[in-house]
This record gives C-alpha cells, sequence and structure tokens, in this order.
C-alpha cells in the first residue's frame, strides 16, 4: 500500500498570506491602563526630545573638531603636562629669589611676597 503523499511546503505557499497580524485589541479603559498609557507617551516624549538634544549636541562637536589646535586628546594632553612642568620650573626658580632676598634682608618670605604683589596662593 502507497504512503500517502503529503503537501510540499511550498504547495500551498500562494494561499498563506506572508505575515500575518493579530487583529489590535481596543485599547483598556481601566484608569490604571489609561495611566499607564499616559506614562507610556510622556516617557516616549521624553526620549524624542533627548534623541533630538544628543543630535544637536554632536552637531555641535562636528562644528567644533575644525578649530581644535590638535584633533588627538593624547597629544592636548601631552602638550598641557609638557606646559605645567615648564611653568613649574619658573615658579620655583622665582621663589627661590624671593626667598633669597628675603634672607638678604632679613624677613618672611611671606613679606616679600606682599611687596612684590604675589598672593599666598600662587
Amino acid at each position: 500500500m502507497p504512503s500517502p503523499r503529503l503537501p510540499s511546503p511550498t504547495s500551498n505557499a500562494s494561499s498563506i498570506p506572508a505575515t500575518t497580524t493579530a487583529p489590535q485589541a481596543p485599547p483598556p479603559t481601566t484608569p490604571e491602563a489609561t495611566k499607564e498609557a499616559k506614562k507610556i507617551a510622556s516617557l516616549q516624549a521624553k526620549i524624542s526630545a533627548l534623541s533630538a538634544q544628543i543630535a544637536a549636541t554632536q552637531a555641535q562637536i562636528e562644528a567644533i573638531k575644525p578649530q581644535l589646535k590638535s584633533p588627538s586628546p593624547e597629544t592636548t594632553v601631552k602638550q598641557h603636562i609638557a606646559l605645567l612642568h615648564t611653568y613649574n620650573e619658573i615658579r620655583d626658580v622665582g621663589q627661590g629669589l624671593l626667598g633669597m632676598v628675603a634672607e638678604n634682608r632679613g624677613v618672611r618670605i611671606r613679606d616679600v611676597y606682599g611687596e612684590f604683589g604675589v598672593a599666598e596662593g600662587d
């Protein structure tokens, strides 16, 4: 006895729609569901506003990038470190000179700083 033939998967392909969508249920009308729907709408509005803010910020970044002296942050940091070393060396020499002036006069360094207009934090 011959076995029954099963239909091939493509034999009924034209009778079945490619995508089926479930019928949409009407929105629930309970107070909790309404409150939740409002909260969802509020969050979606916030997401849209934040997405617009992100896009605007990215546009500002792209507009400012050509104005940078060095687009590489590593290069900028190295330059700043080198400038700080130079500043510290100059400041140390200045403090040494003020110390020598104070010693020569026999006064406190604080007094010499005030005379030359140097604040204590400088």
